[in-house]
């Protein structure tokens, strides 16, 4: 019923939206003489944010088509390699034919959160990797989209889909986790471990993930701690509405989640709404826009199966199976201290609010039987949650580590004759 109201709402809502677009226009139209004066440009920005506070944002694109290679330009194609009902495999290739030396890059499987805003919420981190790295990601489906008849989708879902993606890929292949699937990235590479699997990933680097969320607990975990499974059923999981392809599919509704995020931190955005509209009144065209794009990025949300979210609630925040030895994948018990082949780097941010320092942390404890020289934790100062993965800092500090690790424990290539990495925790001043 909730999200009948919401799509009653939004339709209801249309018609206002549509006329204070045509008003914006016409404040700003050249023969309209208030368009040049103080209170004719503060009602185009009224208008204007109004707009853009109410409209409905589809997936956004990734809209990478090029990156440098060696100080060459290169163009990117994106290729669908595989794929899945409720996520496909998206390759980033490069085309390199025109390079007089080929790369010999090692091969990055990016597994992007699925908790409510879309893959392309990672093309900061696509963006970084590109010029040293083949990169593929998960590219996940919304799950209004997804017709009922394609069947459930929950937390062993996921993981299965991480080993069958890996095993497309083929041997040497290494994986970033960002946030939520440091979990069922660490299941799947425990899982291969223990059937000695020849595509067990190389390398896995978890940043940001709750892979122990009793550890330095934040409002997240605390909030999910008070609750019971069945409160969650019964507050936030409604049935898609028509006209949607995935009618009467199962769901936590992208807009509950957007919801959740943003009464986060609702000062914050309060004050990037007036910023935005006082950069409008000011013509400070190039500031408004700014902000208007990451907002197109945050506003696009997309519903998770019910499955997911309430199996995820229970493994992850509730009962914590992983880092207590009790979780299972179709029954079979997930082990960490299987894994000896695959590297482990885990990244955390000192001023993550959404999962605190020691959390990720915790995989290098459940990960008992792995050489130290096949680890290394890394805290970097100054950044929240989002800087983990993207922003100035991951750019200039956070990746070239990340960089450095893959290619000391990848394989074949340029990183196989690498010196091995030495045992360390390390913070960026």
């Amino acid at each position: 019923m909730l999200y009948h109201i919401y799509e009653l709402q939004h339709a209801t809502i249309s018609p206002l939206r549509v006329a204070a677009d045509m008003g914006k226009k016409w404040m700003r139209n050249p023969v309209n003489p208030w368009s040049y004066t103080q209170p004719g440009r503060a009602t185009a920005a009224v208008f204007d944010v109004f707009t853009h506070i109410t409209n409905r944002y589809g997936k956004p694109e990734f809209g990478l088509d090029t990156t440098v290679i060696d100080g060459e330009t290169v163009p990117i194609t994106e290729e669908v390699v595989y794929a899945e009902p409720f996520c496909r495999l998206l390759h980033f290739k490069r085309e390199t034919a025109h390079l007089k030396q080929q790369p010999d890059d090692p091969r990055v499987l990016i597994v992007a959160p699925l908790s409510g805003h879309f893959s392309t919420l990672l093309r900061g981190t696509v963006e970084t990797m590109l010029p040293d790295h083949d990169v593929y990601i998960t590219d996940w489906v919304d799950a209004r989209e997804v017709p009922v008849h394609l069947g459930h989708f929950d937390l062993d879902s996921y993981v299965d889909y991480i080993m069958r993606f890996l095993r497309h890929l083929g041997p040497n292949t290494h994986m970033i986790a960002v946030c939520q699937p440091s979990v069922p990235v660490l299941a799947a590479a425990s899982l291969m471990a223990a059937g000695d699997e020849p595509c067990q990933p190389a390398s896995m680097t978890l940043m940001g993930g709750p892979v122990d969320t009793r550890e330095n607990p934040t409002e997240v975990n605390k909030f999910a701690q008070q609750h019971e499974l069945d409160w969650f059923e019964r507050h936030v999981i409604s049935h898609v509405p028509l006209p949607h392809t995935g009618v009467m599919r199962r769901v936590y509704p992208g807009f509950m989640q957007l919801a959740g995020f943003m009464s986060m931190n609702w000062d914050r955005h309060l004050a990037a709404h007036h910023d935005m509209f006082t950069h409008l009144v000011e013509g400070d065209g190039e500031s408004a826009d700014a902000k208007r794009h990451f907002y197109h990025e945050y506003l696009a949300v997309m519903d998770m199966s019910a499955e997911f979210y309430l199996q995820t609630l229970k493994v992850v925040f509730l009962e914590h199976q992983l880092p207590s030895g009790t979780m299972r994948w179709q029954g079979v018990l997930v082990d960490p201290s299987a894994i000896t082949k695959t590297a482990l780097l885990t990244v955390e941010g000192e001023r993550d609010d959404i999962t605190g320092m020691g959390q990720t942390r915790a995989a290098h404890k459940l990960c008992s039987n792995l050489p130290d020289n096949m680890r290394m934790h890394h805290v970097q100062t100054g950044v929240g949650h989002y800087g983990v993965f993207n922003g100035r800092r991951w750019r200039e500090q956070i990746s070239p580590r990340v960089k450095d690790f893959i290619r000391r424990h990848d394989h074949e290539g340029k990183g196989a004759n690498s010196a091995p990495a030495k045992p360390k925790t390390e913070a960026a001043e």
